[in-house]
């Protein structure tokens, strides 16, 4: 029974991951569009601008970079945080907390940039605001579901899914090496772990790269307010976190 109970809150989790990193794709584009060419959920690429930056004296754009970076580093400290507060008190479906504040914080961003809609220039003060909107929104996630299991996964940003990937292929590419010349091993290696868990990993890189796309081709046809789909898959999120707590193996981590 507990196996079983287990089971369904995986499935529920990886459905939830798989939501969440198709919201971060959308997010991440159209706040890439929107906002004059910056990333609010790749912190590798806003650093190597913040350095470039530094050195070439481009302070306002160091100021975008730097707000973008502390934005997201403190979104992920008050997510970390919300999920030990929830450890301490044994409060299980914490991360409807953490997903609801994240939707807040993307309609909040709808609300702010449909006023600008109509001018060719955003104030650098907005920018600013709804930069750091959009990036604490995706720390917030990235702090909510870190953990399927013993699987390590990242909803916001996929270089580390693509590692982890590029792994379980060697592992697996190892385990039909070592079962060569058994007659069933090629029938038996779609449920090997390294198998199921490479499969996983490329569904994420894949849903992260479909949120891309697809919010591409919706913000030319309904601008920022394509961002509402993001807000309504947080809260089902959230809906489905009530049923089956999902930071379960988070708020172990913390204890």
């Amino acid at each position: 029974m507990q196996d079983a109970h287990q089971s369904a809150r995986s499935k529920a989790k990886s459905a939830v991951a798989l939501m969440l990193t198709f919201s971060a794709g959308m997010v991440d584009i159209v706040g890439y569009i929107a906002l004059y060419h910056w990333f609010v959920a790749h912190m590798t690429g806003d650093t190597v601008h913040l350095g470039n930056q530094l050195v070439t004296g481009r302070w306002s754009d160091v100021e975008k970079a730097a707000t973008i970076i502390g934005s997201f580093i403190l979104g992920s400290i008050l997510g970390r945080a919300v999920i030990e507060a929830g450890a301490r008190k044994g409060q299980r479906a914490i991360a409807s907390v953490t997903l609801l504040a994240e939707a807040a914080l993307i309609f909040t961003f709808i609300c702010i940039r449909s006023f600008a809609l109509s001018s060719d220039a955003i104030p650098g003060p907005t920018l600013l605001v709804l930069l750091a909107l959009l990036a604490a929104a995706m720390g917030l996630q990235t702090a909510t579901l870190t953990k399927i299991g013993p699987l390590t996964i990242h909803t916001t940003f996929v270089t580390g899914m693509l590692n982890k990937f590029a792994e379980a292929m060697s592992e697996w590419f190892f385990w039909l090496y070592d079962q060569r010349g058994t007659g069933d091993a090629w029938h038996r290696s779609s449920h090997h772990r390294a198998f199921r868990n490479a499969r996983f990993m490329a569904l994420i890189w894949f849903s992260y790269m479909s949120g891309s796309v697809f919010g591409t081709w919706a913000y030319s046809h309904w601008s920022v307010w394509v961002l509402y789909l993001p807000v309504a898959l947080l809260i089902v999120s959230a809906g489905i976190d009530q049923r089956r707590p999902l930071a379960i193996e988070e708020e172990k981590e913390q204890t």
